[in-house]
């Protein structure tokens, strides 16, 4: 499970026109799903992302984590961080999951990173074609492999 996680004044998605899920300060998660994650990538992404302290303090320091300021979150399906580009120059993304596999993955990260919030967490909607708006804060942006714990 791969997440690109974005520090935001506010975020959205868009889908068709029409605002899906928009939040203020917190963090904007595009997450990727590959057949081999289980529910185990699952809680661990969510409490490494809950606990993150990239959120300043009253002096100025990044040693807050997003409970900490009560943030909001906004996690959007993203298969394309699967592509593997090694061949040629159109990626692949045969590592990615397939619907069967992703969405209840999908659908189970939001439910726990909403209960480690105490929130509802905004969505896109998976597999649609969706816009997203965000104001990077810092910008921080931070990228999270489950099978590459650094």
């Amino acid at each position: 499970m791969r997440t690109v996680i974005q520090r935001v004044q506010h975020a959205s998605v868009t889908i068709n026109g029409s605002i899906k899920s928009s939040i203020g300060n917190g963090f904007l998660l595009l997450l990727g799903i590959e057949a081999t994650d289980t529910s185990e990538d699952v809680e661990w992404l969510v409490k490494k992302v809950s606990a993150l302290r990239v959120f300043d303090d009253e002096n100025g320091v990044m040693n807050r984590s997003i409970i900490d300021v009560q943030g909001e979150a906004l996690v959007v399906s993203q298969f394309t961080l699967y592509a593997s580009y090694k061949k040629g120059n159109r990626p692949s993304w045969f590592r990615a999951a397939s619907h069967d596999i992703s969405v209840p993955l999908y659908e189970e990260f939001c439910s726990k990173l909403s209960a480690a919030l105490g929130k509802k967490v905004g969505t896109g909607e998976f597999g649609a074609d969706m816009k997203v708006e965000l104001l990077n804060d810092g910008p921080v942006t931070i990228c999270m492999d489950t099978k590459n714990k650094e």
